[in-house]
């Protein structure tokens, strides 16, 4: 009897082999079809860069596109450059360009996506590692929520780190992936012919504010209130009223919504940078500069003190995964005023940490040390 069921049973299992087989040679045969009918159509259609640069600077001169195009951050002198909206439009004018992501790693608690942008006509590929991470930190929770650990912030308030919902995930994986595919894509354009499209988004910005500065104000108002950001929160941030707003507030204005738009920065941020160096400060800070301490003495000691080796070999380790070249180290690390990573002191080791998570480091930083 068992060796009927075994005969019965053999067909029945080579059969599902044979399937799966057949369906991963036709998975095969499509994506190879796909990656020839690309290169096929790149050799016929070449790329013409006049053509790019028309395309791109009719794109710069619509006054809807100029808005979202350009992006600053008020991080140490100001980080500005192109935004995720004018590099999925560079790529698009740039024509013969494949963006592919793919999931490598995947459980619980993270997700790694692999971003790739490729020019085909040159079969030059760029590619980064995304890493997502399945979690959000919150003040507190509610009910239903996972609370997977707790830890205390700099001011000894505890912190949640909560399981993200569906929600939280996909907009955190959009969110980083577009970053990626910035960074990547923008490699692949000519440099100068980015630097005249963001001289061209201004004259169109400004060209436009001219028109009708009143309502260019209120349109970056309403703008800002669709994200919950208040009237009196950007008066606080400019430090004066609405009426007197200058015309290159009114572009940083708009570089910041458009910052805040594509999730680099959130508003708490930019308020922290934008606080005096007093309210900055830790309590214990405070108590030892109203007390004239020794203290203040030893805590500028330590910020001013150099990282470990371990931190400096971190620090390459992060960079690494980036895939910054020694030009990109050194051009991140004059940004903050240093030539070398043994230079880098305790009080700046997050900042600069953080800079290269963050992709920061790819969008022009300036090369002139900060002050």
């Amino acid at each position: 009897m068992a060796t009927s069921e075994t005969a019965i049973l053999k067909p029945q299992s080579t059969a599902i082999v044979q399937q799966t087989e057949t369906s991963s040679m036709v998975l095969a045969a499509q994506a190879k079809a796909l990656i020839e009918a690309r290169y096929i159509v790149a050799l016929q259609h070449p790329r013409d860069l006049d053509v790019v640069r028309e395309k791109l600077m009719k794109e710069c001169k619509r006054p809807h596109f100029a808005e979202v195009a350009r992006y600053r951050k008020p991080v140490g002198k100001g980080i500005e450059g192109p935004s995720i909206r004018f590099a999925e439009a560079a790529i698009r004018c740039m024509t013969n360009v494949a963006v592919e992501t793919i999931t490598v790693f995947d459980d619980r608690e993270r997700r790694i996506v692999r971003v790739s942008v490729t020019d085909i006509e040159s079969n030059v590929p760029y590619s980064q590692d995304v890493t997502i991470q399945k979690t959000i930190e919150r003040s507190n929770y509610k009910d239903g929520d996972v609370v997977l650990r707790q830890r205390l912030n700099s001011y000894g308030k505890p912190v949640y780190l909560l399981e993200g919902t569906d929600d939280d995930i996909l907009n955190k994986q959009n969110a980083l992936i577009s970053k990626a595919v910035r960074t990547l894509g923008l490699r692949l354009v000519p440099g100068d012919l980015v630097d005249e499209a963001m001289d061209e988004i201004i004259a169109t910005q400004k060209r436009k504010d001219a028109e009708d500065p009143d309502a260019a104000k209120r349109k970056i108002l309403d703008a800002f209130g669709a994200m919950g950001v208040t009237v009196a929160q950007i008066k606080d941030y400019l430090k004066h009223d609405i009426e007197i707003l200058e015309p290159k507030e009114l572009l940083d204005l708009r570089a910041l919504y458009a910052a805040l738009k594509d999730g680099e920065t959130t508003w708490r941020e930019i308020m922290d940078e934008r606080k005096p160096a007093e309210d900055t400060k830790k309590p214990e800070e405070k108590q030892a500069a109203a007390g004239g301490t020794r203290t203040e003495s030893v805590l500028n000691k330590v910020k001013a003190a150099k990282i470990t080796k371990e931190q400096v070999t971190r620090w390459h380790t992060i960079c690494g995964k980036q895939n910054m070249t020694d030009d990109d180290k050194h051009r991140t690390l004059a940004h903050f005023g240093y030539e070398s990573s043994n230079d880098i002191t305790v009080a700046d080791y997050d900042k600069v940490i953080a800079c290269v998570e963050s992709g920061v480091w790819a969008d022009n930083l300036d090369s002139e040390p900060s002050a």
